[in-house]
């Protein structure tokens, strides 16, 4: 049985006694350890009703590009495919998700509107949009995070020392095994949408400059085999390699988490049964969980998570008086975007992320700080930050890109630091701190070779 607390109605409509369940897939684009997918067939169950699953798919949401669009689409294809196996009906809509949803719900006579949750606005203005248009029940269930978010905390925290024990305290009542979803006994010929993935590309106008990543499948069964192998050859050493970008010591789940092809609650549930010694499990298992929440916590609380306005008041004081102070470069986005600076270890950074669609996390951090110290304010770097990060990055558009920027740029989830010129009192980085911590060289040749 699913939690109830993981639940959240978003309307005051009540349950048809008539009606089909219909799940409408968003943020976790997945079939199996899917919370929203179980309680769906949990009420149809009860009801002895029809399920069916529908993805809305619009090609106009921001930064769109055939880099996150073809993975994304993979990998519905294949949870498609397995939906038709467990007998439930999948349907993929074309357009803005408050229409496509809001007319297949009322042309289908449902009964209760189950979806998925995200912090993010876009979504939240989806859901409440949709909510409001139709008069059945609609609900969300918060399958992205072991905790749900608003059950960790009522508030935004002030940093990982904050949210930390209120989640440990409530992970043995989260981080439970999940119940398997069956074959749905209550759809007569269920349809499942067969799209042909080149007439999707020829039939939508789609940003083709953004290419795909080669050597990252999508998909869950992909994102299961990047788990088997981060827990069989990394994760002893995760601790020890992870703020090395020579040694590639990181999980590269992350694109999986985003697209929800993997659910965080299942790949702690496999680290924890792994023959890794526990103590070596806890740093990676502090990033995925109580740092990946945390970001939630602070785009779910706060809605200027994308602008300074969601700095914290002494870092948009200390970054106020310090925007006159005389930068030593000034870069466009365009430089930026081109690796254009004077900086060697940076334009590695940069490169990475265009070529491969991924960072390494330290480099992340630098990445930021720099941009910070390349333009001329504070909104400005995050404005060219969200920009680089959302087009580039197959896991961009998340709440661990939003709360990172502003951790770097705005001192969010971190403290005061001793002043000095441009970030104040914002936490500083600079090559000669990457160079005690790892070969510099070593990683900007291995970028070289791409």
């Amino acid at each position: 049985m699913v939690d109830l607390r993981r639940v959240h109605q978003l309307n005051k409509n009540q349950i048809h006694q008539q009606g089909s369940i219909i799940y409408w897939m968003s943020r976790d684009q997945r079939v199996h350890n899917n919370w929203a997918l179980i309680y769906a067939q949990e009420l149809a169950l009860a009801r002895k009703s029809s399920l069916s699953v529908i993805f809305s798919f619009d090609t106009k949401f921001q930064y769109a590009n055939l880099r996150n669009i073809d993975f994304m689409l993979h990998g519905i294809q294949e949870t498609f495919n397995e939906l038709q196996k467990l007998n439930i009906s999948a349907t993929l809509l074309f357009g803005n998700p408050i229409d496509t949803v809001t007319h297949y719900v009322t042309k289908n006579t449902a009964g209760v509107l189950v979806t998925d949750f995200s912090p993010l606005k876009i979504g939240r203005g989806w859901r409440n949009d949709i909510a409001q248009s139709i008069n059945i029940p609609m609900v969300e269930v918060d399958a992205h995070n072991i905790v749900p978010v608003w059950v960790t905390s009522s508030k935004q925290e002030y940093g990982a020392y904050t949210i930390r024990p209120k989640i440990k305290k409530l992970l043995p009542e989260f981080l439970t095994q999940y119940p398997d979803v069956i074959r749905h006994p209550f759809n007569i010929a269920p349809t499942t949408n067969t799209f042909e993935y080149e007439d999707i590309l020829t039939r939508h106008t789609i940003d083709r400059s953004v290419t795909t990543v080669k050597g990252v499948d999508p998909g869950e069964k992909a994102a299961r085999n990047a788990l088997r192998e981060f827990i069989k050859q990394k994760l002893a050493n995760y601790d020890a390699d992870r703020n090395d970008p020579s040694r590639k010591g990181q999980s590269n789940i992350a694109p999986y988490l985003h697209f929800g092809h993997i659910s965080s609650q299942e790949i702690a549930n496999e680290v924890k049964r792994s023959n890794v010694e526990p103590s070596l499990q806890e740093g990676y298992l502090e990033e995925l969980i109580v740092r990946k929440e945390l970001s939630d916590n602070f785009c779910f609380y706060n809605s200027n998570y994308d602008s300074t306005d969601g700095f914290p008041d002494w870092a948009k004081q200390t970054l106020q008086e310090h925007e006159s102070d005389k930068r030593p470069y000034l870069y466009t986005i365009d430089d930026l975007e081109s690796a254009n600076t004077h900086d060697q270890l940076w334009n590695a950074a940069q490169k990475e992320m265009t070529m491969t669609g991924k960072m390494h996390g330290y480099m992340r951090m630098y990445w930021g700080k720099k941009i910070l110290e390349w333009t001329i304010n504070a909104q400005e770097a995050v404005e060219y930050a969200i920009y680089l990060n959302d087009k580039y990055e197959l896991d961009g558009r998340d709440p661990n890109g939003y709360a990172g920027i502003a951790w770097s740029m705005g001192g969010v989830h971190d403290r005061p630091w001793n002043k000095r010129p441009i970030f104040g009192n914002i936490r500083y980085m600079n090559d000669n701190g990457a160079k005690r911590k790892f070969d510099v060289n070593a990683y900007i040749e291995t970028i070289k070779k791409l």
